[in-house]
């Protein structure tokens, strides 16, 4: 399509993926290739290293668990290109030349950077490619010269660098890269079952693997309205976790729900085994999908490495291009 522009976005493979991610992000990437965009989705394993280069074993596991949970929740290998990230090695060498014209306080000065640092204090973050993480990024955007990176507003100090580095680049040697502008996606406020932010490291998340009874127990031992103290106490579902989650799976009962809460007419029993009801139900295509492709995993890695081609044939010619510009290349 002549109007088509390119979008590249990706997921660290830390572990499965839950319901934030669901709703968060690949609801809306699954949507992208039919309007029109030409989409690149990435499993960033060389990210994942980043944090986690003192015990990388699980890695390379994580990495198919991620690639399960792509296509079982709806991403097409048909529409968009799904690949691994170090299996295309021109990103690493793309992010070796951004990184002899990033200035250092450019990264220093990165909020993401200092929050990261201060809410992981058990691992050294204080390394290289920690700090220089959002230049392997950019790479990551520009090798595939996206115009294009959905993200939710918390995330545009990240892209903003990527604006950099690429105006920066063009400075010098001419303009090859665009500067990626922000594809804003709403992204729905998803507590966990505690009520705190939904994490793997708080073990408060409902993955998109789980089996219907631990989603039924998970959600059975759920925070719910702190304000609420008796069953006969009118309730206040604005600020309750579990009716959050019944605007997502349950959307058609929602003012109902509502209503009845604020009443007493229903306790918080009721309303979250009707939520494991609806939850489970939500999610059960989902994960047969997914257990099918859990027992083809040739399959999967055929996708893998049919995603890899298609990235690496983009990104050589990018490289190419960008050695030529700054006198790397003939």
């Amino acid at each position: 399509m002549t109007n088509c522009r390119t979008v590249l976005s990706g997921m660290r493979p830390t572990g499965p993926l839950h319901i934030g991610h669901l709703f968060g992000a690949l609801t809306n990437w699954r949507q992208l290739p039919d309007r029109g965009y030409r989409c690149f989705y990435m499993i960033a394993d060389w990210h994942a290293l980043s944090t986690e280069y003192a015990s990388p074993a699980a890695i390379r596991n994580n990495v198919e668990e991620v690639a399960l949970d792509f296509l079982a929740a709806g991403l097409d290998p048909g529409k968009a290109t799904i690949f691994v990230q170090s299996d295309v090695p021109e990103h690493a060498e793309l992010h070796l030349i951004f990184s002899m014209l990033t200035p250092v306080p450019w990264l220093e000065r990165n909020p993401v950077y200092k929050e990261q640092v201060e809410a992981l204090q058990d691992k050294d973050l204080h390394t290289y490619g920690f700090l220089g993480y959002p230049v392997l990024q950019a790479a990551d955007i520009l090798i595939y010269k996206a115009d294009c990176v959905p993200i939710g507003v918390d995330q545009l100090p990240h892209l903003e660098l990527t604006r950099e580095i690429a105006r920066r680049f063009n400075y010098f040697y001419g303009p090859l890269f665009p500067e990626p502008e922000a594809l804003l996606t709403e992204t729905p406020k998803i507590p966990g079952t505690d009520n705190r932010k939904m994490s793997k490291s708080y073990d408060n998340c409902i993955y998109l693997k789980d089996e219907p009874e631990v989603i039924h127990r998970k959600i059975t031992n759920m925070f719910t309205d702190p304000r609420r103290i008796y069953r006969a106490d009118p309730g206040h579902p604005e600020t309750c976790p579990a009716f959050a989650y019944h605007q997502l799976f349950n959307p058609s009962e929602t003012e109902t729900i509502a209503v009845s809460c604020r009443a007493a007419e229903i306790g918080c029993t009721q309303c979250k085994k009707r939520l494991a009801e609806k939850t489970t139900s939500f999610l059960a295509g989902l994960r047969q999908k997914r257990k099918e492709l859990e027992n083809d995993r040739e399959l999967l890695r055929k996708i893998l490495r049919a995603g890899a081609e298609t990235a690496r044939a983009v990104a050589a010619e990018t490289l190419k291009q960008a050695k030529k510009a700054c006198g790397m290349a003939g």
